[in-house]
């Protein structure tokens, strides 16, 4: 398997984790507030753009980007949210909420270091290498 077919995968499983991870949010939020309504409508329009770059734009820099940015938020969501001291036990499905988070860092770090490849690969390529 090839590192751009690994970033595709992994691009996609991010996209995947982190609806489950808006959805939990949904759950969990204050009934009133935009994360429990018109938020989501918001969050729909994100998830579909960063589900173009690994399904309709894989071939090009834009999708790259796109690939990028999945993997930028799947990383960035366990230190948001490991960061401000939440209590976990207060809440129904914790496990599968902290799971969701950690799943989200690995893939998303595992995604950033594919995507670094994949430039290398791609710059060497062309002969923009060394």
């Amino acid at each position: 398997m090839t590192h751009k077919n690994m970033l595709v995968g992994t691009s996609l499983l991010s996209v995947l984790l982190l609806s489950f991870h808006l959805a939990q949010d949904a759950i969990h939020a204050k009934p009133g507030t935009v994360e429990a309504g018109a938020g989501n409508l918001t969050a729909i329009l994100i998830l579909v753009v960063l589900l173009s770059g690994p399904t309709l734009l894989a071939e090009r820099r834009s999708g790259r980007i796109i690939m990028l940015l999945v993997a930028l938020f799947a990383a960035g969501m366990p230190a948001l949210h490991f960061t401000l001291g939440h209590t976990w036990s207060k809440h129904d499905a914790a496990l599968f909420f902290v799971w969701c988070l950690i799943a989200l860092g690995v893939n998303g770090m595992f995604s950033v270091i594919l995507w670094v490849s994949e430039v290398r690969r791609l710059r060497n390529e062309r002969g923009f290498g060394t």
